[in-house]
């Protein structure tokens, strides 16, 4: 299996969670990429730095997000879920194979069929007010209207997503030493769970 990991710019997150699974994943590829990355840029110091106190080196450059990367991977994980909207407007063609890395680990399929369901639902109920209101309604009233008839609809999805998780790691990006650590053995906490989840499906 192909992994890409994503981050904003390749040199904190992505770069040490690509690390951490090259140690313990010897069935696949692993690379990392950032969306706003520049090309050739080293790891950042304290990144390098809380990766040598585990015994882990990684060989690095900075690579930007492109096309080719995202064909070559089997599944694309990104440090935030920020990062996985930004893929998905950019490259939506190849959203199948987006998650958080935390979301992928942590959140069963049930329940994201389930919240992508009452989003599903919310879009199709909101367009269709629309439809039917446009031409009749002002800006103002079709607003409250939008508001009144969608209430139940986003307290539903509110109350799902305060269910599950929060599926996002930590950015140590000009934090001290310190925070680093934290985002290291988060990763490496979360890049267990992994290697198990993908285990299993063998």
């Amino acid at each position: 299996m192909n992994i890409l990991f994503v981050c904003t710019g390749n040199t904190c997150r992505s770069p040490m969670a690509e690390a951490i699974l090259k140690s313990k994943f010897q069935d696949g590829e692993v690379k990392s990429a950032g969306i706003f990355a520049g090309k050739g840029d080293s790891i950042a110091k304290n990144s390098e730095e809380v990766l040598q106190e585990i015994n882990l080196k990684i060989d690095h450059q900075t690579r930007p997000v492109d096309n080719e990367l995202l064909e070559w991977a089997d599944l694309i994980l990104t440090m935030t879920d920020r990062h996985k909207q930004t893929l998905a407007l950019q490259y939506p063609d190849f959203h199948d194979k987006y998650y958080t890395l935390k979301e992928y680990v942590l959140i069963n399929e049930e329940e994201w069929k389930e919240l992508k369901r009452l989003y599903t639902e919310f879009e199709e109920k909101r367009s269709r007010i629309l439809n039917e209101s446009m031409d009749s309604l002002s800006e103002e009233e079709l607003d409250r209207k939008l508001r009144k008839e969608l209430k139940d609809d986003i307290t539903k999805i509110e109350e799902k997503e305060n269910s599950l998780p929060n599926i996002n790691i930590t950015d140590p990006f000009g934090g001290d030493l310190h925070m680093y650590r934290e985002t290291r053995d988060e990763l490496d906490r979360h890049i267990n769970l992994l290697i198990k989840k993908m285990n299993e499906k063998d």
